[in-house]
């Protein structure tokens, strides 16, 4: 798989194995987020390591595997006619080796090593306090059971206090999608596609357009993103029949609790549960109007991976097409709802964009929140605030425009401002608009408009 992304997280690893410090580091993300190659694309010349992969196998066979692999990397002949008998052997041996040396060992996949010893823990808590911490040693441990590696962290937990640092790995940002992809313009639409997951991005040829790639990607019976997404979830889950229900309701436009209840009727309890479990996992999200408190009972569901989004949208509706062949039928289905479905993900990419701008130039002013505001059928697609008084207002539009069509929906937008609370008597209002193209950007900038379009963005990603 290429390697994308992932630069903060490496600089910040590479910095962690100068320091000469022993470290116990914690990696964690769903499944096909990146950890394995992170971690691989850490062990260099400068940075000698090594990756054990957890398997479902027995104790037995993983020390069996393990020690033959050790032993090649560390020219053993005495260890690869012995072998580890138990866990404690294995641990006193990398003890020995990390006082020689310093080197980075990566246990990934550790659920699956505690899942047949479960004393695992307690036996590494051990050798961590008595000597490895001591050492040169550089101890990652990753998985992707994201439930099971925060348990490792949490309070009542033998490992608790010892680590050293954690990263959580989330999906990649579109900047390094748009990165890999080249053209601006359809790495939004690949991005509305395929996410930031990089095992499906890099599953993309980005010579061809989007639908292409949907087809020979998603389209086929055989293919190996059509079955993953379900695949993660029966992975992750229990009773993920019930989550598919979730995600459906959301998929299909169900954004609040109540309609989520309704529309699989699941009890209000566990609908919640399910909604709690799908945001820990990065899958969907809640989010509040931007000019209310983190209290605020006005919370609405979207699906955060896109992904996931587009799969729920578009596919699994359609599965019985795809296994039978008839994957053409779905493709033209997709097409003719593509361009709604663009503008969600145009709209995320675009708040991306204004805090990277923001950061670098403090355009339109220096703000400290920016989402989305609605209250009832009204609705902006992207606010800003600072902590004084000013507000910048922004409309999304996934299309190409005139001068007069701008114009015209920057004076709806003015007056959909006038409904939102937010220090109403003395606030500095700001607005602007952002769309796929805009023809007459210079007359609107020089009107006091924020106007943005492709053109910027494809600046963004070069820079």
């Amino acid at each position: 798989m290429n390697f994308i992304g992932r630069k903060k997280e490496l600089e910040i690893l590479s910095e962690r194995f100068e320091n000469n410090k022993a470290e116990f580091l914690i990696i964690y993300g769903r499944r096909r987020i990146g950890k394995t190659e992170l971690i691989k694309n850490l062990i260099s010349e400068q940075h000698p390591g090594i990756i054990l992969i957890g398997r479902e196998e027995s104790k037995k066979l993983q020390l069996e595997r393990y020690s033959r692999i050790l032993a090649d990397h560390f020219s053993d002949e005495l260890l690869k006619k012995q072998g580890f008998a138990d866990w404690d052997a294995f641990f006193e041996y990398i003890y020995q080796q990390a006082k020689e040396q310093r080197f980075i060992l990566a246990l990934d996949e550790f659920p699956y090593l505690v899942k047949d010893e479960k004393a695992l823990p307690s036996i590494l808590q051990d050798y961590w306090d008595s000597k490895l911490k001591d050492s040169g040693i550089y101890l990652i441990l990753s998985g992707s059971s994201i439930a099971m590696m925060e348990r490792l962290m949490s309070y009542r937990a033998p490992l608790y206090g010892r680590r050293t640092g954690q990263i959580k790995l989330g999906a990649l940002p579109f900047k390094d999608v748009a990165g890999y992809v080249g053209n601006v313009k359809r790495a939004v639409e690949m991005y509305s596609v395929f996410g930031g997951t990089p095992a499906y991005i890099t599953q993309t040829d980005p010579k061809h357009d989007v639908y292409w790639n949907i087809e020979k990607n998603i389209l086929m019976f055989d293919s190996f993103i059509y079955r993953d997404i379900k695949f993660i979830l029966l992975e992750e889950l229990d009773e993920p029949r019930y989550y598919f229900s979730v995600l459906e309701s959301i998929a299909s436009g169900d954004t609040t609790l109540g309609k989520i209840i309704n529309y699989t009727g699941l009890d209000r309890s566990l609908v919640s549960k399910y909604l709690s479990v799908l945001i820990d996992l990065g899958i969907i999200k809640r989010e509040i109007p931007v000019t209310e408190s983190t209290k605020s009972k006005k919370g609405l569901y979207s699906i955060k991976d896109n992904a996931f989004a587009f799969w729920f949208r578009f596919i699994f509706p359609g599965e019985d097409l795809i296994d039978l062949g008839r994957g053409e039928v779905l493709l033209n289905r997709i097409k003719s709802g593509f361009n709604a479905y663009i503008g969600r993900t145009f709209e995320e990419v675009s708040k991306e964009f204004l805090w990277d701008l923001n950061v670098r130039t403090g355009e339109p002013f220096p703000f400290s929140k920016l989402g989305s505001w609605w209250y009832k059928e009204r609705e902006i697609d992207i606010v800003a605030l600072d902590d004084e008084s000013n507000i910048f207002f922004c409309e999304v539009k996934w299309k190409d425009m005139s001068e007069a069509d701008a114009l015209a929906l920057i004076e709806q937008l003015k007056k959909k401002s006038e409904h939102v609370r937010w220090r109403d008597e003395n606030r500095n209002e700001h607005y602007g608009i952002i769309a796929r193209t805009i023809e007459g950007k210079k007359g609107l900038i020089d009107a006091g408009y924020f106007v943005f379009d492709l053109r910027d963005f494809e600046e963004w990603v070069a820079g």
